[in-house]
């Protein structure tokens, strides 16, 4: 199915949600995001690591439903990328690096610990999920960008094993996460988020299970699948293709991404009042109520 096909099937899933929403200017806000984007799979198993993190950017519009709840739905693109060189130490011959783009859009509730009608600050949780698009591709030893999908690097599509079946490009996510808002005005608040995407593939990376028969890669893909399956012959002693079945990656643990950075968020009231010029959003009275003691 055609991305914009399952976008347009997440929006009618979501749609009776908002139905029980009054929709006033007060209830309906836009969360802009910006961090880091990173992903947890065969050539970086490490859990939460940052360390080679890529931009992101993500804009989720939100109706609150009650003063606890309340419905999102984003968009987000960034960067993910990972290489051997950077991984454990026995499994860096095998010399492997991809890049990606991620595009998504991102569906859930968002529950707040707090009551964010009285509440300065609202730690909350959410949870949900996401239909998002990679593509990986790697540079050749020419630097030339080689996207890995078309190439079947262990098989997938090719006659000799029917059991691998080309993945597919764009797919389903569980999304869930936390963070935390502080509420500058009546208006807007700041805040952080932590974001994570329990993925079905094992693809991210294009590297899942073993490595497949190197005269049959060559026959069916050419050279370039040959060079770009197994690159240790790159490294100083040239270590040769591996034997077919011998392990490439780990196919019992699917891939992950994940992000980790700033929000700032704004009601539609304050920015209708900011167009208008009655008023500025990032000031004003936070809540004429006393909030009750945490």
């Amino acid at each position: 199915m055609k991305l914009p096909k399952l976008y347009t099937l997440l929006l009618l899933a979501i749609s009776p949600a908002f139905s029980f929403c009054q929709l006033s200017a007060d209830n309906i806000s836009l969360s802009f995001f910006a961090g880091g984007v990173n992903y947890q799979g065969d050539l970086n198993p490490n859990s939460f690591t940052l360390e080679h993190a890529r931009l992101l950017a993500a804009v989720t519009g939100k109706v609150k439903i009650n003063k606890y709840v309340s419905w999102r739905l984003g968009v987000a693109a960034g960067k993910i990328q990972a290489a051997d060189r950077y991984n454990r130490g026995y499994l860096q011959p095998r010399n492997l690096s991809f890049y990606s783009s991620i595009k998504e859009i991102n569906t859930g509730a968002e529950i707040s610990l707090t009551d964010q009608e009285v509440r300065k600050f609202v730690p909350y949780l959410y949870g949900g999920f996401a239909v998002f698009h990679f593509d990986p591709w790697t540079k050749d030893v020419q630097g030339n960008k080689i996207y890995l999908q078309p190439l079947s690097t262990e098989g997938q599509g090719i006659a000799q094993y029917p059991d691998r079946k080309p993945y597919k490009l764009t797919q389903l996510a569980f999304a869930f996460g936390a963070g935390a808002k502080y509420a500058v005005s009546d208006f807007a608040n700041i805040g952080v988020e932590f974001s994570q995407r329990k993925t079905f593939t094992d693809y991210l990376d294009d590297v899942s299970s073993s490595f497949v028969d190197e005269q049959v890669l060559l026959d069916a893909r050419g050279p370039k699948a040959v060079e770009l399956a197994f690159r240790g012959d790159e490294l100083p002693g040239n270590a040769a293709y591996p034997r077919s079945g011998e392990q490439r990656g780990t196919p019992t643990e699917k891939d992950w991404y994940y992000f980790l950075g700033i929000t700032f968020e704004i009601k539609l009231s304050g920015i209708k009042n900011a167009i208008n010029g009655f008023g500025n959003p990032l000031h004003g009275n936070y809540n004429t109520r006393c909030p009750r003691r945490f």
